[in-house]
């Protein structure tokens, strides 16, 4: 929980969640509809206020899972949104996921030796499914390698899960290697959305001459690329803001979307940002309880942030988070940069970026 109050009724961050039932992810039908009827209603009905008291009271997992939906529901309702869109999300193929959950229950280089228990180890299904149950219009399949060969396949798995979940931002990736610019331009061909470069996972300098082109292409083809590039949570060889400051002053229309607010150097990334005007940050894990504890964001920085607040992005890390999914909207909440920051932040700023229907025009 942030240490400033919020601006509204705030989701809790106490709260564990437990795997999606089947209520839940039978809610959660068909990909446009954020959920059902039943649980719209819900969302505003008196009922509502007894089911989402903290999930200490809740009679059953079932009832604490139906309690977040209500409180995520009731965030960006009251906002007056039509939704949300999380624009740091992860999909990947299950045996490369759960690779990843074995790094963070290993207390291994993913966690910086932190306890990090995943709340959200569902199938893929019902992880969709649940996303929808919030209410999230549009999410990202954030997947990434670790080593060469490896995101050619990435990608063509991620076809195929784009096909088969309309509501994801068909993401792609890329790696320095032999071949990079021709299956990056493959994948920009294809109407891949979005891209994702994990610096700190493939342990290589972005500013490599061997991605060079893949910056110029996707520059040029005004695909954003979200990269993690901050030395959170544990620094690696070519994390930190000066190596993408290399590629940004070689392409300075890349639109760039730093994962983390940079983490933790956060007033560095916002420096990119106020330098570069297509520079972007995303909230995935900032200001929330854990992260404060281990990477406070400087207070003396929140006026600049506000002043980014048309370059801010909802990212969240779902599923791979410490805690329950309505805490990092409690975590923005509670930063009292008010409301039309935060509809900025969690629905227009990335509905305008990917050309959602119905985003709002730009602010004049």
């Amino acid at each position: 929980m942030s240490a400033h109050p919020p601006t509204r009724p705030a989701a809790s961050g106490a709260a564990t969640a437990s795997p999606a039932s089947p209520e839940v992810a039978e809610t959660a039908k068909p990909a446009e509809a954020a959920a059902s009827p039943e649980v719209a209603e819900a969302a505003v009905s008196p009922e509502a206020a007894e089911i989402a008291k903290p999930a200490e009271a809740a009679a059953s997992p079932e009832v604490a899972e139906v309690a977040e939906v209500v409180e995520v529901r009731r965030f960006w309702g009251t906002l007056g949104l039509p939704g949300l869109v999380d624009v740091h999300t992860h999909f990947m193929p299950e045996r490369v996921l759960r690779k990843v959950w074995a790094y963070f229950d290993a207390l291994g280089p993913l966690t910086g030796g932190i306890e990090w228990p995943i709340t959200y180890r569902q199938e893929e299904a019902e992880r969709a499914a649940l996303l929808r149950a919030f209410g999230v219009r549009a999410f990202t399949a954030m997947l990434y390698p670790h080593k060469p060969g490896m995101a050619r396949w990435l990608n063509d798995w991620a076809v195929g899960f784009a096909r088969r979940t309309p509501d994801c931002l068909h993401t792609s990736t890329l790696f320095p290697e032999p071949g990079a610019a021709a299956y990056v331009r493959e994948a920009v061909e294809q109407g891949t959305r979005v891209f994702k470069a994990h610096v700190q996972v493939g342990a290589y300098d972005p500013s490599d001459e061997a991605l060079d082109a893949c910056w110029g292409l996707l520059a040029e083809a005004g695909v954003p690329v979200v990269v993690h590039c901050g030395s959170g949570p544990a620094p690696g060889k070519h994390t930190g803001p000066e190596p993408v400051a290399r590629v940004l002053a070689r392409h300075p229309r890349l639109r760039l979307v730093v994962a983390h607010m940079g983490m933790p150097e956060y007033e560095d990334f916002l420096d990119l940002a106020e330098r570069y005007r297509e520079v972007r940050l995303d909230t995935t894990m900032a200001f929330t309880g854990f992260s404060e504890r281990m990477a406070p964001f400087p207070r003396r920085a929140l006026p600049r942030l506000a002043a980014l607040g048309d370059r801010v992005l909802l990212g969240t890390d779902f599923p791979n988070i410490p805690y329950p999914y309505a805490h990092q909207l409690d975590a923005l909440a509670g930063l009292g940069l008010g409301d039309d920051w935060l509809r900025a932040v969690c629905h227009d700023n990335a509905a305008r970026l990917f050309g959602l229907p119905d985003a709002p025009e730009p602010a004049a």
